[in-house]
């Protein structure tokens, strides 16, 4: 990992340039979300879209999406040569070579609208060589303290850094102040979550809120209240983007389509409920806590978990305190992996013998499955490498024509 836009920038000048309106999504949690949301109202309304995630769960094809689907192995090569020959002697970090590749297929197939996810942080993340039309800061927390800074006022200035001077910038319910100061410091047009847009819960839809009205909308097919913020955010960075335009029908149909797997997300198959989640800081584990609550199952409620040891691993097993039953920790064989007797002593910290601790999260999900009954759920969460490796076990079994394994 290199910070820092001047090489990658070099090389974007030298290779096709994007023409197609562009949305920026940073944030600390809920970019992702936000990001398929906003490629999903556009797809429903016939756009051709291209969309770039970061990271990816078991594929690298998952980070760019041409018209909602993944871009094919061929594309990417032809992109990854197209980057290769530009940069000549320049060197290029993964996710910057990675960035570049998305814009120049962007470019190449004429997509009418880029939505781009911020991979870490903002103002130096190579994402932000691009002058947005628009850019959402979702939510600022407290991940990646090693490159950001130490808080979260610090954090919220990196992230506020996609904003430009007279372009709309969209700011979520939970942003830091800071975040607010460094829009306004650069001349942008802030558009403000429980200010200028808001939104309410009902019973069978929600009703969202701004300065261009107000309409009932139907629940995002991403599960999880949280999701209710992310869409909004998405809401208001589609009205402030000129010249594309949604009809309600459109709305409607993106929210009921749109899909990233991941997020809340239940996995199909019989016996026991199995969902997997990416949360991996303290703000995602509450709201996993919170909709765990929500959607109570009828009989226990177990964890399998693997994470990066630069996380905030003790705060994660805080939020999430007496929302398990049982616990199976996993290694992670990374470099930036936790040993899970690592993650034993910081599940111990906080009050919680673990029932187990196995080699690789598949191991640990085999465990759990082992003792789980057809009316318990089992929960991965913890990291993008977990949930990967699960929903990879989950694909090959499919594939293979079996069930779930033990």
């Amino acid at each position: 990992m290199e910070l820092g836009l001047g090489r990658v920038r070099a090389v974007y000048e030298r290779m096709i340039p994007m023409s197609c309106p562009v949305i920026t999504v940073g944030g600390t949690n809920g970019k992702g979300s936000t990001t398929a949301i906003l490629e999903s109202f556009y797809r429903a309304a016939g756009y051709r879209t291209g969309a770039y995630f970061s990271p990816h769960l078991m594929r690298y094809n998952e980070r760019v999406r041409l018209n909602a689907e993944e871009a094919a192995d061929e594309d990417l090569c032809q992109a990854f040569a197209a980057v290769e020959e530009a940069r000549g002697g320049t060197s290029l970090t993964y996710f910057e070579f990675g960035t570049l590749a998305a814009l120049w297929l962007f470019a190449r197939t004429g997509v009418e609208v880029a939505i781009l996810e911020v991979g870490l942080g903002g103002r130096l993340d190579a994402v932000n060589i691009i002058d947005a039309d628009v850019a959402v800061v979702v939510s600022v927390g407290t991940d990646h303290k090693d490159w950001l800074g130490p808080d979260r006022e610090t954090i919220g200035r990196e992230k506020a850094g996609i904003f430009r001077a007279g372009r709309p910038a969209i700011i979520g319910f939970d942003v830091s102040r800071s975040a607010v100061d460094e829009a306004e410091r650069l001349g942008a047009r802030a558009v403000m979550g429980g200010r200028d847009f808001s939104y309410e819960e009902r019973e069978r839809s929600w009703h969202f809120t701004s300065a261009a009205g107000s309409r009932d909308l139907p629940y995002p097919a991403l599960c999880g209240r949280y999701q209710l913020a992310n869409a909004s955010c998405a809401l208001a960075a589609a009205e402030a983007l000129p010249g594309l335009a949604l009809t309600a029908q459109d709305l409607r149909a993106g929210l009921q389509a749109v899909r990233l797997a991941g997020r809340f997300q239940t996995l199909p198959g019989p016996g026991p409920r199995v969902i997997v989640d990416v949360a991996h800081n303290g703000e995602a584990a509450q709201a996993l806590a919170r909709t765990l609550r929500e959607q109570r199952a009828p009989g226990r409620t177990l964890a399998v978990v693997g994470m990066l040891k630069d996380k905030p691993i003790a705060e994660v097993f805080e939020a999430l305190r007496g929302s398990f039953d049982g616990w199976f920790l996993a290694s992670l064989d990374d470099p930036r992996g936790a040993d899970g007797m690592f993650l034993k002593d910081a599940l111990r910290g906080v009050g919680i013998t673990p029932d187990g601790v196995y080699g690789d999260p598949v191991d640990a999900y085999k465990a759990a499955l082992w003792c789980a009954g057809r009316d318990d759920r089992i929960v991965v969460f913890g990291s993008f490498k977990t949930v990967g490796a699960i929903l990879a076990l989950m694909q090959d079994r499919r594939g293979g024509g079996g069930g779930r394994v033990v």
